[in-house]
This record gives C-alpha cells, sequence and structure tokens, in this order.
C-alpha cells in the first residue's frame, strides 16, 4: 500500500465496491477488435440492478451478456476467496472465444499495481485461471462435478435445440449443483418452442405476469428486444417491402412499439441478409422469439405463413360437422390423439391429446369424454399388427372391444421424408386451435432435423424427440387424404356460419 501512488489509493478504496470495479477496472475487445474500457452497456445495467440467483435472458443478438457475466464473475472469484465460476459455452470456438477474449484478456489488461495485490495465477491452462485466494473461474462445455458458486450458460436454446442429451446433463448435472444462494444465469436467443430453454423462459414470464415472490430457486426472467439497443438504427435511407411496413405497423398497433425510421432502415437491411431467421436473431417480443423459425426445422416456412394468415387462432369445434381423429401409438409409450374437422378446403384442428404411461382404455375413455361426433378414427398401419396383448389380440382389435368403432388404417410409409413433403403441400389448408393445440402448435414449430456434430450439418431424418412424436400423427392425416380421399372437396358443402372469423 505504501508503494501506491495518492490516485492508486482513491482507486483501493473503492475497489470494495463490485458495482464500481467492473464498470472501471476491466478492459474488453470491442465488436471491431479493438481494445476497449468495459462499461455496462443498458441491458447490463438493467442486470446489475435487478439481478436474481438464478436468472434467465431472452435476447437479441450482440447485446453484451455473455461479455457482461465473464467479467462479472471473474470479478467476484477475484475478490473473494474459495469461490467457484464457470461458463458454459455453446461450442468448442466459443470455449476458447469466450476465455482467451473475455476472461483471460480482462485479466491480463488490469492494472499491474491490481494484479501484484491479487497475486499471479496459480494456473493459467486453456481454459482455466486459478488465484492464491483459492477462487478459480474456467470455460467449458460441461460441468458435471462440483459445486460452483457462479454458473453462467451460454446461447442454451442452441444446445437444447441440438444437443438434447448436453442439455439434459447442465440441467441435471451442472445446474442441479449449484446451491441454493448461489447464480445461475442463462442466456440464449431463442430456438424454437420446445427444450428447457424455452420451458425455463416461459414459465418465468409467467411468474413475472403473476407477480410472484421468486425463491431463490425460482428463475427470474429478462427479455431484451433488438428494438432497445441504441445502436440497431441506419440513417441510410432504404426501400421498406410493404410486408415489413405492415409488420411494424402491427408492432405498433398491437404492441405500443413505435420504432424511428432509423430502426426501420436498421431492421430491413438485417431482413435481408436474415430473412425468416430474423424474428428468431432479432425478436421485437418475447412470442415472437418463440414462434420463429428454427434451424432445420420442417416447418418452418409453413407455420410462418400460418402466423401471417392468422391460422392459429381460435377454432371452435362446430355441432355441424363430424370429427376425425388421428393417432400415433408410440413404440415408447407416448400417444398423441389430433381432433379434426373438415369444411369445405380447410382441415381444422380443433383439439390435442397426448401422454403416456396409460393403456388403450384410457384413450379411447378421452375420446368418448368428447362432446364430438366422430365420423372415422384413424390410425398407421401397425395399429393391426404390433404389441400384442396377452391374449394375442392386435391393439385394433382391442381398441374395437372397448367401443371405438369406424377405425381406418393407414398404409405403412416407405420414405418419411416423402410423408413430411405430403404434411407441407396440406399446411396451407390448416387452421390450428391456438389453445386446446398449443402442444401441436409448439412441436410443428419445432420439428427438425438431427445435428450431426462430427461433420457439423443436418442430417436427412428427424430428430426424435417430443415434437415429432406430437407431429407424427400429421403423416397419417396427409397419407390418408391421399390414399383414402379424406375430406377431398370437403365433406359436402362447405357450412358457412359467422362466428368462426
Amino acid at each position: 500500500m505504501d508503494k501506491l501512488t495518492p490516485k492508486e489509493k482513491e482507486v483501493f478504496d473503492l475497489l470494495k465496491d463490485w458495482r464500481w470495479r467492473i464498470n472501471n477496472l476491466y478492459f474488453v475487445k470491442n465488436k471491431h477488435g479493438q481494445k476497449v474500457q468495459f462499461k455496462l452497456n443498458w441491458a447490463q445495467e438493467i442486470l446489475v440492478k435487478d439481478l436474481w440467483f438464478f436468472s434467465i435472458i431472452l435476447k437479441a443478438r450482440q447485446i453484451g451478456i455473455t461479455t457482461f457475466f465473464c467479467i462479472l464473475y471473474l470479478d467476484q472469484i477475484l475478490f473473494s476467496s474459495n469461490k467457484t465460476a464457470g461458463i458454459i459455452a455453446h461450442t468448442e470456438k466459443d470455449v476458447k472465444d469466450f476465455f482467451n477474449d473475455k476472461v483471460k484478456f480482462a485479466w491480463d489488461n488490469l492494472p499491474e499495481w491490481l494484479k501484484e495485490h491479487l497475486g499471479p495465477p496459480t494456473s493459467d491452462s486453456a481454459r482455466e485461471l486459478s488465484f492464491p485466494n483459492g477462487s478459480r473461474i474456467f470455460v467449458t462445455m460441461s460441468t458435471r462435478g462440483g459445486s460452483p458458486q457462479f454458473l453462467h450458460v451460454s446461447e442454451f436454446g442452441k444446445i437444447c435445440a441440438r444437443f438434447p442429451a448436453r442439455a439434459l446433463e447442465i440441467v441435471t448435472g451442472s445446474i442441479n449443483a449449484v446451491e441454493q444462494g448461489n447464480f445461475v444465469t442463462i442466456e440464449s436467443t431463442a430456438e424454437g418452442a420446445a427444450g428447457y430453454f424455452h420451458d425455463f423462459c416461459r414459465e418465468a414470464e409467467r411468474l413475472m405476469k403473476l407477480g410472484k415472490k421468486l425463491s431463490p430457486l425460482e428463475f427470474k426472467y429478462f427479455f431484451f428486444p433488438w428494438w432497445k439497443e441504441p445502436t440497431y438504427k441506419s440513417v441510410t435511407p432504404l426501400i421498406i417491402p410493404r410486408e415489413l411496413n405492415e409488420y411494424f405497423k402491427k408492432l405498433e398497433q398491437v404492441e405500443e412499439i413505435n420504432l424511428t425510421l432509423e430502426q426501420k432502415n436498421w431492421y430491413a437491411a438485417k431482413h435481408k441478409i436474415n430473412g425468416e431467421k430474423m424474428m428468431r436473431e432479432y425478436p421485437s417480443t418475447s412470442d415472437e422469439a418463440f414462434i420463429a423459425s428454427v434451424e432445420g426445422a420442417y416447418y418452418s416456412q409453413q407455420m410462418a405463413k400460418m402466423y401471417e394468415d392468422k391460422r392459429v387462432r381460435l377454432v371452435p369445434w362446430d355441432s355441424r360437422l363430424p370429427v376425425i381423429t388421428f393417432w400415433d401409438l408410440g413404440m415408447n409409450d407416448f400417444n398423441v390423439i389430433l381432433f379434426t374437422q373438415a369444411n369445405g378446403n380447410e382441415i381444422r384442428f380443433i383439439d390435442c391429446y397426448h401422454s403416456s404411461g396409460e393403456g388403450l382404455a384410457h384413450y379411447v375413455n378421452v375420446v368418448k369424454s368428447k362432446p364430438y361426433h366422430y365420423e372415422k378414427h384413424v390410425f398407421p398401419h401397425d395399429v393391426e399388427v404390433r404389441n400384442l396383448d396377452a391374449e394375442g389380440k392386435s391393439r385394433r382389435q382391442t381398441l374395437t372391444d372397448l367401443g371405438l368403432i369406424n377405425i381406418q388404417t393407414i398404409e405403412r410409409t416407405k420414405n418419411i421424408n416423402d410423408d413430411i413433403e405430403g404434411v407441407r403441400k396440406l399446411f396451407s389448408r390448416f387452421y390450428f386451435d391456438e389453445e386446446k393445440c398449443a402442444d401441436l402448435i409448439d412441436a410443428c414449430n419445432s420439428y427438425k432435423k438431427e445435428w450431426n456434430d462430427k461433420i457439423g450439418q443436418f442430417k436427412n431424418n428427424p430428430l426424435h424427440d417430443k415434437s415429432s412424436h406430437l407431429v407424427d400423427p400429421l403423416r397419417a392425416l396427409a397419407r390418408g387424404w391421399t390414399q383414402h380421399h379424406i375430406g377431398v372437396g370437403g365433406m359436402g358443402p362447405k357450412v358457412e356460419y359467422q362466428d368462426f372469423f
């Protein structure tokens, strides 16, 4: 202390305040690769003010959230004894970039007198720094084992979408290892309406809207849209397409988001590059983020068109029309029933039911409990042969004995991609009830190809998850329309009435 200059002594006294430290001590690389002093931006200021023990952050790209937590958690382990901070990255490249360009860079560029006071690292590897105070910080792709006091997960939505097994490992191994009273922070752009990130965000948003007092193990919700970022604007005039002008008008009228001309220019320029991915990478609202297309998704364009045409809405049951059900009896005991009505050219999904761990009697009772008048119940061909019971009955015979009549089977598929294409061709006729078919809607948004990490591209087959089970009956529906002409031309003349739209 005696060797410090008056200015350094003044700074030393300020070191007791972590908020002052993170806004004055550290240097980072900016978007242009230049060394600049780290200063809290608008989103980071909100986090400093409102951060909770467990926090989940839905955001637009390049808001600086991971940089903030790299600096914050480095600061915490430098000035606290026997603490551990972990940063989980999406890819191996991100591991190297986060450690070298954020954590290590910030440490290397601290004032020399402060580094001498803190002491040199006791270990300095390619992804970990440990210090004489017994604290350490590391960057990795997984952290099973140990009990960190600070854990940050970057781009968790992308991890959930591409690497579901790793997402499960992060939840069960890494997040569960953080004891109550310590800190977990998760951030990501959205990646479809399924997976842990989607579910955690939606639950945290629900609790926020309810005004519920959170426990230390419940996530606090943050959303940082693109239009709050002050640098996302352009003075360069641009001819804005009609559909984008309509989108901006909707934001103003429905969401009360009033954009400047400079913001509209910026968005339109970015839209030229990102196209249908724009809502995912630069969402204006949280709902928009999760309905946006998923990379590798089979029905992304069709779902975008459905939202544009307002065919995801309340779709009431019409007692004047018969109901056709489409089933999928999964090999892993996850079973799905879709309830549809055909009216003229429209295929209306009025209800959806799914469950597991139940016998066939349960599903028949569900069908019977509905007030609907049924025309037929459509199953894939394997209902005839799969999983014989103790008496040697097929599933079809069991269903018939339980009182399910008018069962129709669809021939076995030869190529799943042909089925998917068949569903795509029918999508322009689909109407989904936004309440009763919410899970089906989420599944259609999230149904995607399996990712091959070894070669860095998608395989030519679906990822088998909850979404794939929920959309499987659509394949039977598409084949049924072709094989049996279900509803082709409507089932009689179209019934006109005014309470549907």
